[in-house]
């Protein structure tokens, strides 16, 4: 079970369909339920895996930004090789 930001909940069950083959059931508070293969739940589950390392890798490098935003290097240091190349 995942809290989500809403106050909703999302559940994450295996069952079996009337077949008998395995079913990865996502439901949101019972408003609506997602029902998928073996194969889609891991593509489902890569997809969000990658949207969080890019996410993550986004969070970093504003972070990195900052911090050499902040102060740390001199104004000559910041501007870089292209910047004085062009300001001349």
């Amino acid at each position: 079970m995942i809290e989500l930001e809403s106050g909703n909940v999302l559940d994450i069950k295996l069952k079996e369909d009337a077949q008998g083959r395995d079913r990865v059931e996502l439901a949101l508070q019972g408003d609506c339920t997602l029902s998928l293969t073996p194969h889609q739940a891991r593509v489902l589950a890569t997809e969000l895996i990658m949207a969080v390392n890019r996410a993550e890798v986004r969070n970093n490098l504003k972070h990195s930004q900052n911090v050499v935003r902040g102060g740390q290097f001199g104004s000559d240091q910041r501007r870089g090789l292209f910047h004085q190349a062009f300001a001349k």
